[in-house]
C-alpha cells in the first residue's frame, strides 16, 4: 500500500500544484491512497465546497485540515456532508464534523485521524497525546495516519515518539515549510515534522512575499492572500509505503518539487 501524504495547499497556487503535478506524482509511486491538508486552499484560509469537490475529482481520497478548518462560514451548516474530510479530533465535541474516519482500500482499513497542537496554537484543545490514547483503544483499522496541525517542532517531535509503533504514520502540518528529517521512529512508524506545502514557491508560506515583508517592516496590520501569478510551484510531501501482510513500513521517502509556471 502506498499512501500519498500532501502539505498544506495553499489558495489558487496550491490546487493549480496538484491538477499539475498529482497525476504523474501518482504514476511515478505507483500510489493507492491520496491524503491532503486543505485548511488553507480557499484563499489562504479554510475550503469550500466547490474545491472539495475538484479536489476529490482529482484523484484526493481523503483531507485533512487545522486551525482554520471554519474560516469559511457556508460550509458550516452542511459540515457533516463532507464526509471524506476530518477535523482536528482535540477541538471540543460539540463544534461539526469528525476527527477520525476510517476509509477502505485494497482490502485494508486505513484510518485518518487530524490533530491540533496546544504549543503557539490560539485555540483551546485538549492533549493531543491523551486525545490519541482514547481513540487508540477502540480504534480498529490495518493503518493508522495522523496529521498532527501544530506550530513547535518540539512537540511534533514528542508526539511522534510518543506513537511510535502505535501508528503507521505521523505527519506535522501548518508550518508550510519542509523539514529535513523524514524518517523511521520504529519498523512500524514513519515520520517528518512537516510536509511543507502545496503553493507558490515563490512566497513567504505560500503568501504575496511583499505583504509580509510590509508587516514586519511597519508592525501595522495587514491582511496575508496567496500569490495571484506565482513565477514557480510547489508541491511538497511524503510516499509512505506500508507493507500488506505486516504494516511495516517498507520505504518512507519526502519530495518538494518545484514546477515553472
Amino acid at each position: 500500500m502506498n499512501i500519498l501524504c500532501l502539505g498544506d495547499l495553499v489558495g489558487r497556487p496550491g490546487v493549480t500544484a496538484i491538477q499539475a503535478m498529482l497525476h504523474s506524482l501518482c504514476d511515478e509511486y505507483s500510489v493507492d491512497f491520496v491524503v491532503a491538508n486543505i485548511e488553507n486552499v480557499a484563499g489562504g484560509f479554510g475550503f469550500n465546497d466547490s474545491l472539495y469537490h475538484q479536489l476529490r475529482k482529482w484523484g484526493v481520497d481523503a483531507f485533512t485540515t487545522g486551525n482554520h478548518v471554519y474560516a469559511q462560514r457556508d460550509v458550516i451548516k452542511v459540515f457533516d456532508q463532507y464526509d471524506h474530510l476530518v477535523r482536528p479530533l482535540n477541538l471540543p465535541e460539540v463544534q461539526p464534523g469528525a476527527g477520525v474516519r476510517v476509509f477502505t482500500k485494497k482490502g485494508k482499513r486505513i484510518a485518518l485521524i487530524n490533530l491540533l497542537g496546544q504549543a503557539f496554537m490560539y485555540h483551546l484543545v485538549t492533549s493531543p497525546f491523551t486525545t490519541m490514547d482514547r481513540v487508540l483503544d477502540t480504534l480498529e483499522a490495518d493503518i493508522i495516519l495522523v496529521d498532527f496541525h501544530a506550530e513547535a517542532t518540539s512537540e511534533k517531535q514528542a508526539l511522534g515518539w510518543y506513537l511510535a509503533n502505535r501508528v503507521t504514520a505521523i505527519w506535522g502540518t501548518h508550518t508550510h515549510v519542509q523539514t529535513n528529517d523524514c524518517r523511521l521512529l520504529s519498523p512500524k512508524t514513519g515520520y517528518i515534522t512537516d510536509l511543507g506545502m502545496c503553493g507558490a514557491y515563490d512566497s513567504v508560506l505560500g503568501m504575496d512575499k511583499d505583504v509580509s515583508i510590509r508587516k514586519f517592516l511597519t508592525q501595522m496590520p495587514d491582511r496575508y492572500h496567496p500569490v495571484e501569478k506565482p513565477r514557480e510551484l510547489v508541491i511538497g510531501g511524503m510516499v509512505v509505503s506500508v507493507n500488506d501482510d505486516t504494516h511495516h513500513i517498507e520505504s518512507i521517502e519526502a519530495f518538494n518539487r518545484v514546477l515553472p509556471q
